[in-house]
């Protein structure tokens, strides 16, 4: 999506509506601040909450989520297939509290693509 100019405010003061009209379409924004490929397949993730409405663990487990570039050039859809426990046990009080939260994630369509620092997930997708 690309935003439009605005006299007199230009691109930098709409980055806010983004994730706003983000948040609207799908659940929850999140960021991610690390990644790391899996073991056996897909990627862990670690996330920061960053707009909309906080899903509870038990939305997110089994969830479709949308994960996009931070230009937006890249979107694809992966599916959460569980919680790591290397970043502390996963509880909606810690997604709450601290607005962070692990997942295991894998790509929907097979192909196999990176995940990068900054990179947006939204959802859970309906």
């Amino acid at each position: 999506m690309s935003l439009p100019d605005v006299p007199g405010r230009g691109r930098e003061s709409l980055q806010g509506v983004d994730m706003e009209l983000a948040a609207k379409n799908h659940k929850a924004t999140f960021r991610v601040l690390d990644s790391m490929e899996a073991p056996h397949g897909g990627w862990f993730l670690k996330l920061r909450f960053a707009a909309g409405d906080a899903p509870t663990l038990r939305e997110l487990k089994g969830a479709t989520l949308l994960v996009s570039s931070p230009d937006e050039a890249t979107s694809f859809e992966v599916k959460v297939h569980g919680f790591p426990l290397f970043g502390g046990h996963p509880s909606d009080d810690r997604l709450h509290r601290t607005g962070r939260v692990d997942l295991h994630v894998a790509v929907l369509d097979g192909n196999e693509r990176s995940i990068g620092l900054k990179w947006k997930v939204s959802g859970p997708l309906q």
